[in-house]
């Protein structure tokens, strides 16, 4: 595992959309007693009666989304602190996803960064998860960094503290979210498989399990916007591409810090996931 700190990406997305307001933007959709709101930072935690979530008050068709993160330390293993597109509500059984979770973890052992993509209800039942899985080069307990995700028609990126970590290419319109999806944060209890398979469970000996949220960010295309609405971009180029800079970022983070990756998983039936065929 390298120490360092990943090369410089040479581009920062993050700054070309303004912080909001979570209650401009957001509303509270589930565990109401489980969040405060001080100076736009929002404040989520899970105990044994309850934990939290919000939603965004627009749906998007494709965008910029990105929050300050802040996780809790120690021992959370079963815990999941969550900050993803979906449109479950809409589509139930037949939803797109696209997921930025923290995986809690026990004592001594770091944060596994989740990312993952859903298409049309494989999410549902027949779980057919794109994860690729990382644990990154500084301790996410101990300060803000900012978690990013851009969609556009072509392509999804993961960012982190602007640094691309993950692209998922539209190969096919099959494998990829079309439709509107609305942004979410969540905090909640996944005891059956979130620390290293379920070995691990939720302690509520350790409860409150916090998360916070500031320097929310999102900016695109609503599904309300005309459709001559251009899709933002990752990068300095118009079309959204990455530079060779972000590229070698990226490369960087994927040979030091992923630790899961689902297309290179021998137990996975991969005709499920064309994506990884080429």
């Amino acid at each position: 595992m390298n120490a360092g700190s990943p090369p410089s990406p040479g581009y920062w997305p993050s700054t070309k959309f303004r912080p909001m307001s979570f209650h401009y933007a957001f509303k509270s959709l589930w565990g109401f007693s489980h969040q405060s709101v001080n100076q736009n930072a929002l404040t989520i935690w899970l105990d044994r009666t309850s934990g939290s979530g919000f939603k965004s008050d627009r749906p998007f068709r494709s965008g910029y989304f990105g929050a300050s993160i802040k996780v809790h330390p120690g021992y959370t293993a079963g815990v999941i602190t969550a900050f993803y597109l979906s449109n479950s509500e809409v589509h139930p059984g037949f939803h797109d996803e696209v997921d930025i979770e923290f995986l809690g973890t026990t004592f001594g052992k770091p944060y596994t960064l989740q990312t993952n993509v859903y298409i049309r209800g494989s999410g549902d039942g027949e779980i057919i998860g794109r994860e690729m899985k990382f644990h990154l080069w500084f301790d996410p307990t101990q300060d803000f960094h900012h978690y990013a995700i851009f969609w556009s028609p072509k392509e999804i990126i993961f960012l982190v503290d602007d640094v691309p970590i993950r692209r998922y290419q539209r190969k096919s319109d099959a494998t990829f979210p079309l439709r509107p999806m609305w942004l979410y944060g969540s905090i909640w209890d996944a005891s059956s498989w979130a620390t290293e398979d379920g070995k691990y469970k939720a302690d509520y000996n350790y409860q409150p399990f916090v998360a916070k949220f500031t320097g929310f960010k999102a900016g695109g295309c609503s599904a309300y916007s005309s459709p001559r609405c251009r899709p933002v971009s990752a990068s300095p180029h118009r079309s959204g591409r990455l530079t060779m800079q972000q590229y070698k970022a990226m490369k960087w983070v994927q040979r030091y810090h992923l630790v899961y990756d689902y297309c290179k998983d021998p137990k996975r039936n991969h005709a499920l996931t064309p994506e990884c065929w080429n």
